[in-house]
C-alpha cells in the first residue's frame, strides 16, 4: 500500500475517491508522558480487618477519599482508573485491598455509598432489603455465587444493590466470572435470546450516509449467514427525526415483509427523544427504544437523559417491544464525571438503573406482556484512556457480563477495540474466545470487523459462525425456523448453497412482497446493487473461505488494509506547510505534550496552552465591529489526514462560508486551526472568545474535526454548539449535551458542498432554540 496513492488504495476496496495519501504526514509517536498519579498503597491487613476497621486504624476517622480508593485498588488495573488515582501501587497492595474488601459484611458497605445522588437513591428504592445475609461478608458473598445454583443465587439477586454487585466481581478471577456466567441467565420473554446455551446477534447495518440500500443490504447479508435474531439496530448519522424515520420504516419494512414483527424488532439508535418523535410521526413503526446510559444524575446529562425523562419514557413502553440501553465502562469519567469512584462501580449502577426501569415496566404487565430490555455493555469503544491492552478488554467483558447477569438483565457485548488502542485483529478473535465461555446474550453482527461508520472493531457475521461452530452455541429457535424457511440452512442445521449469498435473500424479500420478475433478473439487479454499496466503501460480504466461518479471502485482505490505513492515519501530524497554507487561519495548540501524549491522554488534548489562550483573547480584542455570531474551528482530531486531504477541508469551508453569509450570519474574519485538538477544545475556544461578551444574543461554533479512522473514507466531522454568553461563562456548562454533529464527511462519503448546507440548516434550528 505503501507505493499507492488513496484514490488507487481505495478503488482497490470498490472505493472512488480524488484524495492523497499523506504518507509524508505521518510522524512515529513520541514518548507519552508518565501519569502524575500515584497508586494505592494498602498496607498487610491486620487479622479479619475490613475496609471501615483499616480506615479507622490508618486515618483515625472515616475518610470517604481513602474508601473510594481502597475499593478501586481491589480492581485489576485499568488506565482509566489510574487517571483517578484508584488503582493499586502493586500486585501485593491489589492483594491487601482486596482482602480488606471480602471481610467487609454486605449491610457496613450498603450503609456507606461511595457517592450519593438520586440516580443511587432511586437503584436503592429498587433493591429488596437485604434482611439476613446483611450480615455476610463479601467473601461469603462471592463464596455462595460460586457455589450455590441458579435458583438459589436468584432468590438472593433482587437485595443485591448495584455497589455490592460491582465490589462482588473484584474479588473474582476471570475464570470465576465465567463459571458465574455459565449458570446465571436471564431470558427475554417469550424467546431463547439470554438463555443458556445461546448466543444471539444484533444486526449493526451502518452506513456513512444513512443510504437506505447500504442499512438494508447489510441485514440481507447477515441473514444469508442465518445472523441476526435480536434487533435489526443502526446506528444513524443524522440526527433528524425525519432521517430516523425513514430508517426505522426501511427496517420494519424487512421485518413486516417476512412476519416477523413478533419475533424482533428494529431499531434506530439516535437520542430516545428523537425516537419518541419518530413514533409520533410513523405510529408502530419503531420496535425497540435505545439510550446509552451513565452511572450517576451528572454523567446522564452529557447524554442529555435524566431520570425523569426515562420513566416518563418507560411509562410509554419504548415503542412496540421494550428498551435497549447501551453503557460502557470508563464513558463517565471520559465525560468529567468519575465522582472519585471507580469504573467497575460506575458500571454496575448503570445495569441498576436500567433494572430500576425494567421493574417500571414490569409493573402490572403478565409474563407475555412483559417487555424486552436488554443492556449491550459497549466494551472497548473508548480508547486507551480507558484501557489499552486484550488482557483488560477481556477482564472488562467478564466482570461486566457478570454485573449485568445478577442485576436480573439480558446482557450482550461488543466485544470490541478502537484503531488507537494496542489491539489488533487477531487480538480481537483471541478475546472473543476468552469472553465466550462466559455466554452472554449477544454480540454485535457486521458484514466484517470494521464498522464503515463508526470507525472501530467488532464482531463480524462471519465471526458469530465461528463462535457457533466452536463453541455450540444455538440462536433463538423462532429466527432459526425462519433461516431454514429462508432456506439458507437445511433442516438438519447445515449450511445449503444459498448460505453466504445476500442476493438470495433479496430475492425471497421481492417475492414476499409479490415481485414477478424472473430469478435471473432480480440476481442481475442484485449485483448491481452490491456493487454501488461497495462503491460507497460498504462491505457486503458475499460468499466464505475455505471453512464457513471464513470470510472471503478478497475482503480479508481488504480489511487489514484498512486496519494498516487507520494505523497510520492515528499518528499522521498536521505539518507546518499544511497550517500555514491555509489562509486567515490562527494556528493553536493544546496541553497534549506530543501525539502519543494526545492519543493515549485525551484529556490532554481537550485543554488549550497557555500561548493558545493568550492568542484567542487577542482574537476577541480585535473585534472592533462587535462579537461575531459564529466562529470556525479546525483540528485534526484522530485523523488529521481527514482535513489535510484534497477535496475535504477547502470545499465545506468555502461552502459553509457562503452558505452562513447567505443565510445573515456574521462570522469570524480568522478560522482557528488546532493541533492535537478533541471536541471539548472547541468549547474551550467558545469559553474565552464569547463567554464575557456584552451581548444577549446567542453565539455559535463550528467545530471541524477529523473522525476516528478505519473506514477508509478519512471522514471528519462537524460538532455544532450554540449557547448564550452566560452559559459560555461558566466553564464546562457547555457540553456535548447541547451540541449536534454531522459526521462521515469526504468526498467518498458524505459531500462536503452538502454537508456544509445541512451544517447551516442545523446551526438555524440551534439558534432558534437558544434564541
Amino acid at each position: 500500500m505503501d507505493d499507492m496513492n488513496r484514490k488507487e488504495f481505495l478503488n482497490s476496496l470498490g472505493i472512488t475517491s480524488t484524495s492523497l495519501l499523506l504518507m509524508n504526514a505521518c510522524s512515529l509517536p513520541f514518548e507519552s508522558r508518565q501519569l502524575e498519579v500515584a497508586g494505592v498503597k494498602v498496607e498487610p491487613p491486620k487479622q479479619a480487618e475490613d475496609v471501615f476497621a483499616y480506615i479507622r486504624r490508618v486515618n483515625g476517622q472515616m475518610d470517604l477519599t481513602l474508601y473510594r480508593k481502597l475499593i478501586g485498588a481491589a480492581n485489576e488495573m485499568k488506565e482509566g482508573d489510574q487517571t483517578l488515582g484508584l488503582v493499586a501501587e502493586s500486585a501485593a497492595s491489589r492483594k491487601h485491598a482486596r482482602t480488606l474488601l471480602a471481610n467487609a459484611k454486605l449491610k457496613d458497605l450498603q450503609d456507606y455509598p461511595l457517592y450519593d445522588d438520586a440516580q443511587y437513591q432511586l437503584i436503592a428504592q429498587t433493591t429488596a432489603d437485604l434482611g439476613d445475609i446483611g450480615a455476610w461478608t463479601m467473601g461469603e458473598l462471592k463464596a455462595f455465587i460460586l457455589t450455590a445454583e441458579e435458583e438459589e443465587i436468584k432468590e438472593i439477586m433482587p437485595a443485591l444493590s448495584s455497589d455490592l454487585i460491582g465490589c462482588v466481581v473484584k474479588l473474582m478471577s476471570n475464570e470465576e466470572l465465567i463459571q458465574v456466567g455459565q449458570k446465571i441467565f436471564n431470558p427475554l420473554p417469550g424467546s431463547k435470546i439470554g438463555s443458556k446455551g445461546y448466543m444471539s446477534a444484533r444486526v449493526q447495518p451502518n452506513s456513512p450516509t444513512d443510504n437506505i440500500d447500504d442499512i438494508t443490504w447489510q441485514v440481507f447479508d447477515a441473514w444469508s449467514f442465518a445472523v441476526g435474531d435480536l434487533v435489526l439496530g443502526t446506528n444513524p448519522v443524522s440526527s433528524e427525526v425525519a432521517s430516523v424515520a425513514r430508517i426505522e420504516q426501511a427496517l420494519f419494512d424487512i421485518i413486516q415483509t417476512f412476519k416477523l414483527e413478533k419475533v424482533l424488532p428494529n431499531c434506530v439508535l439516535s437520542h430516545i427523544d428523537i425516537q419518541a418523535e419518530a413514533e409520533d410521526t410513523q405510529p408502530g413503526t419503531t420496535g425497540i427504544w435505545f439510550q446509552s446510559l451513565a452511572g450517576t444524575v451528572n454523567a446522564n446529562k452529557t447524554f442529555d437523559v435524566s431520570l425523569e425523562k426515562m420513566q416518563a419514557h418507560a411509562a410509554k413502553r419504548y415503542g412496540q417491544y421494550g428498551m435497549y440501553a447501551e453503557t460502557g465502562q470508563g464513558a463517565d469519567f471520559t465525560n468529567g464525571h468519575g465522582e472519585g469512584f471507580d469504573m467497575v462501580v460506575h458500571e454496575s449502577r448503570k445495569y441498576g438503573f436500567v433494572r430500576a426501569l425494567k421493574q417500571q415496566m414490569a409493573q402490572g404487565k403478565s409474563p407475555e406482556e412483559m417487555p424486552w430490555v436488554h443492556v449491550n455493555d459497549v466494551a472497548g469503544f473508548i480508547g486507551p484512556e480507558v484501557f489499552k491492552s486484550k488482557e483488560q478488554l477481556v477482564r472488562c467483558c467478564l466482570e461486566d457480563t457478570v454485573m449485568g447477569k445478577l442485576h436480573g438483565l439480558t446482557i450482550g457485548l461488543d466485544i470490541c477495540s478502537t484503531l488507537h488502542m494496542d489491539v489488533s485483529l487477531d487480538d480481537l478473535d483471541w478475546c472473543i474466545d476468552q469472553v465466550m465461555p462466559a455466554n452472554p446474550g449477544y454480540l454485535m453482527a457486521l458484514p466484517t470487523k470494521n464498522d464503515p461508520m463508526l470507525s472501530y472493531l467488532t464482531t463480524s457475521f462471519a465471526d458469530h459462525v465461528r463462535v457457533r461452530e466452536k463453541f455450540g452455541y444455538k440462536i433463538n429457535d423462532a429466527m432459526w425456523a425462519f433461516f431454514q424457511q429462508l432456506g439458507v440452512i437445511d433442516g438438519e442445521g447445515k449450511p445449503t448453497d444459498h448460505f453466504g449469498d445476500p442476493i438470495w435473500v433479496y430475492y425471497q424479500y421481492l417475492q414476499a412482497k409479490g415481485d414477478t420478475r424472473s430469478k435471473a433478473v432480480i440476481y442481475a439487479e442484485g449485483k448491481q446493487k452490491i456493487q454501488e454499496i461497495q462503491d460507497r466503501g460498504v462491505p457486503i460480504a458475499v460468499g466464505y473461505g475455505e471453512e464457513i466461518w471464513e470470510l472471503e479471502p478478497t475482503l480479508h485482505a481488504q480489511v487489514r488494509e484498512l486496519y494498516d490505513d487507520a494505523k497510520i492515519s492515528i499518528w499522521a501530524e498536521m505539518p507546518k506547510s499544511f497550517v500555514e497554507g491555509i489562509p486567515s487561519t490562527i494556528p493553536l495548540i493544546t496541553a497534549s505534550m506530543d501525539r502519543k501524549d494526545y492519543v493515549y491522554h485525551p484529556e490532554s488534548g481537550e485543554e488549550l496552552s497557555s500561548a493558545s489562550e493568550s492568542a484567542l483573547r487577542e482574537l476577541k480584542k480585535s473585534w472592533k465591529q462587535g462579537v461575531p455570531n459564529v466562529q470556525i474551528i479546525i483540528s485534526d482530531g484522530l485523523n488529521a489526514r481527514a482535513i489535510m486531504d484534497e477535496g475535504h477541508l477547502k470545499p465545506y469551508v468555502e461552502q459553509l462560508q457562503q452558505s452562513l453569509v447567505e443565510a445573515g450570519y456574521q462570522t469570524s474574519k480568522h478560522e482557528l486551526l488546532i493541533r492535537h485538538g478533541r471536541v471539548r477544545a472547541g468549547y474551550a475556544c467558545g469559553e474565552i472568545l464569547f463567554g464575557e461578551a456584552n451581548t444577549q444574543h446567542p453565539k455559535g461554533i463550528i467545530h471541524i474535526i477529523g473522525e476516528r479512522p478505519g473506514s477508509g473514507h478519512h471522514n471528519f466531522s462537524a460538532y455544532l454548539t450554540v449557547a448564550t454568553t452566560d452559559i459560555w461563562s461558566r466553564k464546562g456548562q457547555v457540553d456535548h449535551n447541547i451540541s449536534r454533529v454531522i459526521s462521515g464527511i469526504s468526498d467518498t462519503a458524505l459531500p462536503p458542498v452538502r454537508a456544509a448546507k445541512e451544517t447551516v440548516g442545523i446551526l438555524d434550528q440551534l439558534f432558534g432554540i437558544m434564541s
